[in-house]
């Protein structure tokens, strides 16, 4: 059956490749897209099995046409649980990885090298106060508190967000070496990811 996929890269840390495959499994089309001279491997946001991968993959290009980089590239400058939300409708069954899809050991070392060099989420910079609530976008009866510009509370401990994203995914079955958990926290139905862009590019627009 078809596949569309979301694929992130730590090196192109605002864009998602929305791309389908029909004949290959998700992994084995990551493995083909990694050989393409990219920094660090892609990861998996989301994958589903679906009725007509160029149809739905066409949709989803149609309806973020105005974030795509490039015509010829199916790379868009978006937020990964936009597309997500949308996929998720259409979808037979979810595919995700469960996985990190890697070439070698050495490929693993690089992605959590650079997810650590990353540092922790500020809160501020999205605009969000300390005591709010968040909830976990794949399972929204998960929540946690922000505790600190850089903390939150999750489980009765202080963590971050991508830390305790990680340890959720695990619970879920994933087991991911890695993980933005800016693209999975949710604060009033934006990912932090998102929340954290669009006050960036409304501050950049003041000072214009």
């Amino acid at each position: 059956m078809d596949k569309v996929y979301l694929l992130t890269n730590q090196a192109m840390p605002n864009l998602v490749k929305i791309g389908h495959t029909r004949n290959k499994e998700v992994e084995d089309r990551m493995k083909e897209i990694d050989k393409t001279g990219v920094p660090l491997p892609f990861e998996c946001y989301y994958a589903a099995e679906v009725e007509d991968g160029p149809t739905v993959e066409k949709a989803l290009h149609s309806a973020f046409t105005e974030s795509r980089v490039r015509g010829n590239r199916e790379f868009f400058e978006i937020d990964p649980n936009r597309a997500k939300v949308i996929l998720e409708l259409l979808a037979v069954k979810e595919v995700t990885p469960h996985e990190q899809v890697v070439s070698s050991p050495e490929d693993t070392e690089a992605l959590v090298k650079s997810a650590a060099k990353v540092g922790r989420f500020r809160f501020s910079t999205a605009g969000i106060p300390i005591g709010t609530t968040l909830t976990f976008s794949r399972d929204e009866t998960k929540t946690a508190t922000v505790s600190s510009d850089n903390d939150i509370d999750f489980n009765g401990a202080k963590t971050s967000v991508s830390r305790s994203a990680l340890e959720i995914m695990h619970s879920l079955g994933y087991n991911w070496k890695t993980c933005d958990g800016t693209a999975f926290w949710l604060y009033d139905g934006q990912t932090l990811k998102e929340r954290r862009r669009e006050r960036e590019e409304l501050e950049q627009g003041t000072e214009e």
